[in-house]
């Protein structure tokens, strides 16, 4: 009965859109991130979900502006297959996850994820696969930088290696999107803003595939992103705009992507050609950098490449896991 209780209480104050049966723990994990000598240290604490309990060991990141429920369907994919651990977190500013004061940079949220897999144990030598999407992306290869050892694979989705601010603008498209959205606190009245940004428009507005309704994926879109903003904590300003900034000032030098490259087993880098939010040209930029990476454009295809191609996009991840393992082994 106690445990039924504590289920319930976790359920009450930190709610899902993942299915709690797969769900090996969740809750809260303290930071505390030093101040220089101006400023006094910093406490907050990250919200994170772990589901599954397998030997293979996923790190999912996810960008700006999205809790770890933007993650669900991959969790629906990989949670149910026994050999996985998966790993969704709330990035700092965002969800059930502290929003502290600012100002944010990729490679401070990057401190924040080694903190969390040290709290969880996930320590190993060659024992996780790191999945970045978007400002996750950006925060990926900060973490790669910093803890190549322990990754067997590395995907960066739909991201850029940064460089002058002004350069980590998003094309006309996304930059008046973001903006508009900062006037709008009305969860349901923010979606058809956020599909225009992250989806094309011929895509939304094409009959979508294997549903039994008959929808057009624009209307399976406002269903599921009607579902994740029901459990979702609105973003306060101050967390979207830190991580915004953290964003604009993303920059890690080439001779760093360069190295990342050469330390970790696969690395995989994945865009679409019609990314409103972060340009294409940035993956062919880490991947010039990058020379040891898979480089992979979709075609016809936005920002949210996990979302416009659920069962292309997992099963690619599931190569990629493959293959790093593979190339960790010598085979």
């Amino acid at each position: 009965m106690d445990g039924d209780t504590s289920e319930q209480q976790q359920q009450q104050r930190w709610p899902s859109i993942h299915d709690p049966a797969t769900c090996a723990r969740k809750g809260l994990c303290p930071v505390t991130e030093a101040g220089g000598r101006l400023s006094p240290a910093k406490s907050y604490s990250l919200y994170f979900e772990q589901h599954g309990t397998g030997p293979i060991k996923l790190v999912f990141v996810m960008g700006l502006g999205m809790s770890c429920n933007a993650w669900s369907t991959q969790l629906v994919h990989f949670a149910r297959l026994p050999q996985y651990s998966i790993l969704v977190f709330d990035n700092r500013g965002v969800g059930n996850s502290d929003a502290p004061r600012g100002p944010y940079t990729t490679s401070s949220m990057a401190e924040d994820v080694i903190t969390l897999l040290d709290f969880l144990s996930w320590t190993d030598k060659r024992s996780l696969h790191l999945l970045g999407f978007s400002l996750g992306g950006m925060i990926a290869q900060e973490l790669a930088y910093r803890i190549p050892e322990r990754l067997i694979s590395l995907t960066l989705g739909v991201t850029t290696a940064g460089g002058f601010p002004l350069f980590n603008f998003p094309p006309w498209i996304g930059m008046k999107g973001i903006i508009r959205l900062q006037f709008i606190r009305d969860p349901k009245r923010r979606i058809p803003h956020t599909l225009e940004m992250c989806f094309n428009a011929a895509w939304l507005d094409a009959k979508a595939e294997n549903d039994s309704k008959g929808r057009t994926n624009r209307e399976v879109q406002i269903a599921l992103f009607e579902k994740r903003a029901s459990v979702t904590r609105i973003q306060t300003p101050q967390g979207f705009l830190w991580q915004t900034w953290a964003g604009f000032t993303h920059h890690v030098q080439a001779e760093r992507l360069t190295q990342i490259s050469k330390t970790v087993p696969k690395v995989l880098i994945l865009t679409g050609d019609e990314d409103h939010l972060v340009r294409p040209s940035n993956s062919a930029y880490l991947k010039r950098h990058m020379p040891e990476a898979e480089y992979i454009v979709w075609k016809d295809t936005g920002h949210i490449v996990s979302g416009q191609h659920v069962e292309r996009f997992n099963t690619l991840l599931e190569r990629v896991f493959v293959e790093g393992q593979d190339k960790l082994e010598g085979r």
